[in-house]
């Protein structure tokens, strides 16, 4: 009986790790509010997210940040008055997305028009596992504001893990830059 118990006690001689698991996400509904306490410009952004001041630039009272607490993530908004400057930002604009080619593995742009509202500029997706910043964009009226955001998060780049919070996302921001007025 115990020669019996020890031979089939043995399992499998080459025994397979399991592939890693990740926690669900649970996404919550979609609503919007107005932030319309900033000098030059106003948008709507999602009731599940907060707006803080750029701690790191107290002196720029028109920077906040897009905080969303649930998945760790931050938008970082920057603001700029244009004074025949334009070509300056859009330049460090363009700077910023470069430092991410070294994890990138694609830099995909997307074109924003909208001449009922005087809002133009683009919004960069980059992809890549360990890219630090998924989703980076400005916008401009290309005569008196400048404005640009990037995605950041809270927690080691595996963009693959976090792919469905980076969409989540990049659709409030699709929604934020569709509701931006200038004032």
């Amino acid at each position: 009986m115990i020669l019996l118990v020890l031979a089939t006690s043995c399992g499998d001689k080459n025994p397979q790790p399991k592939p890693r698991g990740y926690f669900r996400i649970d996404l919550p509904e979609k609503e919007y509010v107005t932030l319309d306490t900033m000098r030059y410009y106003c948008f709507e952004y999602p009731t599940y997210a907060t707006i803080t001041p750029d701690y790191h630039s107290l002196q720029e009272k028109d920077w906040v940040n897009v905080e969303f607490p649930r998945f760790k993530g931050t938008i970082h908004i920057s603001y700029k008055p244009v004074d025949g400057n334009l070509g300056e930002y859009l330049e460090d604009a363009y700077v910023m997305i470069t430092k991410h080619i070294g994890k990138a593995t694609g830099i995909r742009d997307s074109v924003i028009i909208n001449k009922e509202r005087e809002v133009y500029g683009l919004m960069y997706y980059l992809d890549g596992e360990g890219v630090a910043s998924p989703l980076q964009f400005y916008l401009t009226d290309s005569t008196e504001h400048f404005l640009r955001g990037s995605l950041y998060f809270k927690v080691v780049p595996n963009n693959d893990s976090l792919q469905p919070v980076i969409d989540f996302i990049t659709d409030d921001v699709r929604h934020l830059i569709k509701t931006l007025e200038w004032k």
